[in-house]
């Protein structure tokens, strides 16, 4: 339980992410900058913390990140680079509630991933299954999503829709991926502040590539899209971003809770949508998007009932010396 709050801490903190990325894209900046900006300025909060916890956080950090540099490389690519940048982009052709009730498909990406994943046991690789009722509760909370998105999608052109669709749908998958990778490989080693800084380390030549090329085409970003960028960058980049790992990292053994954990973004939605109302004018939802909220209440309220009832079921059968089920 205490998990899924922290995941749903870190919602609020994200949910940042899609109305300074509306805003931004409504006054004009580029979505390269959006993207690049948010992670350049990640990094020095990240060193600050990482330096001022001690316990040679960055010698520990270098030391798995020498040891396996592409892999580092390729799962940071995957779970910051393919993540954010689809959704900087999806932000210049489609609406934020359509950019984050879309992006909720992760809660089901997640859930769907689990076969890619293998746990040894007893000296034996045994592969992950797709948990069932995890699975179930998570599309009971994408119906809610669809519900928010069915009235404002009938005023949104084709076009709008694929591109601020598609490639969200990218991210979904490879946020929980590229997380999940990096814990597989990291093992418990480092800790989540250190996992983000190597991350963010190791995802900044497709930054730097993405702001050359923005500098080329577009010029310099404006003062209002650094500022923009850089609350971006504490709120979501630091904040949540490390909030989530915490949460998937104490869970990261149980795909069932691992999953509920993920399921918590699905609170994104409501708070995007009343940051749009209060900061941008956007108007109340219609009656059917009020149910689709509700929907996703229950659902969230379904996964947590289910979370405890496992970790009870596991603390029973860990006092009696049976195995867990």
């Amino acid at each position: 339980m205490k998990e899924i709050l922290i995941g749903i801490l870190a919602a609020l903190f994200f949910a940042v992410t899609f109305v300074l990325n509306h805003s931004m894209e409504l006054e004009g900046g580029s979505w390269l900058w959006s993207s690049s900006l948010r992670y350049f300025f990640m990094l020095p909060f990240l060193i600050a913390i990482v330096a001022i916890r001690g316990n040679n956080g960055f010698r520990i950090m270098t030391s798995e990140m020498k040891q396996h540099p592409w892999a580092w490389v390729i799962w940071s690519f995957v779970g910051f680079v393919l993540f954010y940048a689809p959704l900087t982009f999806a932000a210049a052709f489609g609406p934020g509630w359509l950019v984050s009730g879309t992006w909720q498909f992760t809660i089901v990406a997640g859930v769907l991933l689990a076969p890619l994943f293998v746990t040894v046991i007893a000296g034996q690789s045994i592969r992950a299954k797709i948990p069932l009722i995890s699975l179930g509760i998570s599309s009971i909370i994408l119906i809610g999503i669809l519900m928010i998105q069915m009235p404002q999608a009938q005023s949104v052109s084709t076009k709008s829709l694929f591109l601020g669709i598609l490639p969200v749908v990218v991210a979904a998958f490879a946020y929980p991926l590229g997380n999940r990778k990096m814990m597989e490989l990291c093992g418990g080693r480092v800790d989540p502040f250190q996992r983000v800084l190597g991350m963010t380390i190791a995802s900044l030549p497709a930054w730097i590539i993405l702001a050359i090329y923005a500098l080329l085409t577009v010029g310099v970003p404006s003062s209002n899209q650094v500022f923009q960028s850089l609350l971006v960058a504490v709120s979501s980049g630091v904040i949540a971003t490390v909030l989530f790992f915490i949460a998937t990292d104490r869970v990261r053994h149980d795909q069932g809770k691992l999953a509920a954990v993920e399921a918590t973004q699905s609170t994104e939605v409501l708070f995007a949508m009343i940051g749009e109302m209060v900061l941008l004018s956007v108007p109340l939802p219609q009656p059917i998007a009020l149910v689709g909220l509700a929907v996703i209440i229950i659902g969230m309220l379904l996964h947590s009932y289910h979370t405890i009832l496992e970790s009870k079921k596991q603390l029973a059968f860990t006092k009696k010396g049976l195995p867990e089920k």
